[in-house]
């Protein structure tokens, strides 16, 4: 089906390292290559059409080449595409996200979700004077030296050579309180602040529980470090703004990303007023100021005008109901479908299945996630790509975008009726 692939890939193999520049992006033998893409569809340079539910790392809640963001960045790109300076772009996205994000008091922009937790992570220390950060088992939060650590099982290896930090991180337990609190304790006095995904992305699209977040909460700020939620995933794409206002929490730091940028190159960091204040380089010396957000491409133009675009959309809550429902429907439908060889984890439009084995009867944590059967995951996903058209990052989780329909839903209960038949 792929032999154009085949070819480039193998060039592609001789300029870049393992033929890629993201490394959960290759896929044995070798991943086909995207010609175009198009509303719920990839293209490959063989012509195969694919329904796409990796959706650009879950970044385009509109479908690819959504038509009101793609007419808005046509419009800038005759005004220029890269200013180097203040443009009227930033002020007008950061006013959106300011009115649904109680938190973004004050707004930094970088132009991945890396930067954004790595200054994030900067900014605690600098406001805390202390230097032991938090994070959860499994949890992800890009490849920034500061929370390189426990992505993987077995969370007791290294995830990377060249790493320098590691005794300022620790990590908790996801959805245990108890022992996350023990671990905590152990700090003492130098908890500079914990950082936390709502839904646990990477590690298997497991939704935290309200009393776990809230726990956390509680704790670290007793002890005077700042609580920071992750939402490069979430936000924005439940409901129009975050997922914490609905749970109760108040955090010091959010991070953005993915759907704000409109399927353009975006970080957030977003904070209470007081706490972004130690980035004023105005006000503060350079030992107690955070250099944080910044970068050649930050808060560009284009990136600006495609994110303002996307959420002036998503103030509609059209969108928001119906990949809800297309989600809730998947995840019912295929659970019943492989009649209790699968647990479908998940929240609204998204979804992941795991084929349970060692007598794992829920998921909670990353761990539960470790303990399932990744390679039949795997084979389910490389045979829809191949029998449907239908195409997951292989072992990663599934969104449903406003491009995607219930016939998209029924074509995937049909493909999991069938493997779970055969396999």
């Amino acid at each position: 089906m792929t032999p154009k692939s085949a070819v480039l890939f193998a060039r592609s193999k001789k300029l870049h390292v393992n033929g890629v520049s993201h490394n959960i992006r290759f896929f044995s033998p070798y991943p086909f290559v995207t010609k175009s893409a198009k509303g719920k569809y990839l293209v490959d340079v063989d012509s195969n059409k694919y329904v796409d539910f990796w959706m650009g790392h879950w970044s385009l809640i509109l479908g690819h080449a959504a038509k009101q963001v793609l007419a808005k960045t046509k419009e800038q790109l005759g005004r220029g595409w890269m200013y180097g300076t203040v443009n009227k772009n930033t002020v007008e996205l950061s006013e959106k996200i300011q009115s649904v994000v109680p938190v973004a008091e004050k707004i930094r922009y970088a132009s991945t979700g890396t930067e954004a937790t790595m200054y994030a992570v900067r900014l605690a220390r600098a406001v805390t004077k202390k230097k032991i950060i938090a994070k959860i088992d499994g949890g992800w939060h890009g490849y920034t030296t500061d929370l390189l650590k426990t992505v993987n099982w077995p969370f007791t290896q290294t995830e990377s050579a060249g790493l320098t930090d590691e005794e300022h991180i620790i990590s908790i337990p996801y959805n245990n309180l108890e022992e996350s609190i023990e671990i905590l304790k152990s700090v003492k006095n130098d908890l500079a602040g914990v950082i936390i995904e709502p839904i646990l992305g990477g590690a298997g699209c497991i939704p935290a529980t309200k009393d776990y977040l809230v726990g956390i909460q509680e704790f670290v700020k007793k002890k005077n470090g700042l609580f920071m939620l992750d939402e490069i995933v979430t936000g924005f794409r439940f409901r129009n703004g975050c997922l914490y206002n609905t749970m109760g929490l108040d955090p010091d730091i959010v991070t953005l990303g993915k759907i704000v940028g409109g399927g353009f190159p975006i970080g957030v960091i977003c904070g209470r007023d007081e706490i972004m204040d130690h980035a004023n380089t105005q006000s503060h010396q350079r030992k107690n100021r955070a250099y944080i957000g910044g970068g050649t491409f930050s808060a560009n133009p284009m990136t600006m005008i495609a994110g303002a675009a996307t959420l002036d959309i998503l103030k509609n809550a059209r969108t928001y109901s119906k990949i809800k429902k297309l989600g809730d429907t998947t995840r019912k439908k295929i659970t019943k479908a492989f009649d209790g060889q699968v647990i479908v984890t998940g929240k609204d439009s998204l979804f992941m299945t795991h084929f349970v084995k060692n007598e794992i009867t829920e998921i909670n944590n990353a761990q539960d996630v470790a303990k399932c059967d990744s390679t039949r995951l795997q084979r389910f996903h490389f045979e829809m790509m191949v029998e449907d058209g239908i195409f997951f990052l292989p072992g990663k989780l599934g969104a449903f975008s406003d491009a995607h329909s219930e016939a998209d839903v029924k074509t995937l209960v049909d493909a999991a009726e069938r493997f779970s038949e055969n396999k």
